[in-house]
């Protein structure tokens, strides 16, 4: 699969009104220096210690607005 990684600080930057709300990313453990994410079919995922969760996913024009805030591709 293959994904874009950023920051939880980037992600903050790119969530719209209608997709997870700032406290949900604080209660899910997310912060500015987290690593995050986003696989193409908009799924965002936590990296952890040991593994990745999901907490959810992004909607819309979530390519351009990843590719655009980022300066990334997708990789796997």
């Amino acid at each position: 699969m293959k994904f874009i990684e950023m920051t939880g600080k980037t992600l903050k930057v790119l969530i719209s009104e209608d997709e997870l709300h700032l406290n949900d990313l604080t209660a899910s453990q997310v912060f500015d220096d987290t690593i995050v994410r986003v696989n193409q079919q908009g799924d965002i995922e936590v990296r952890r210690r040991d593994r990745w969760d999901v907490i959810g996913g992004l909607l819309g024009n979530y390519e351009q607005r990843m590719k655009h805030e980022t300066g990334l591709d997708w990789a796997e």
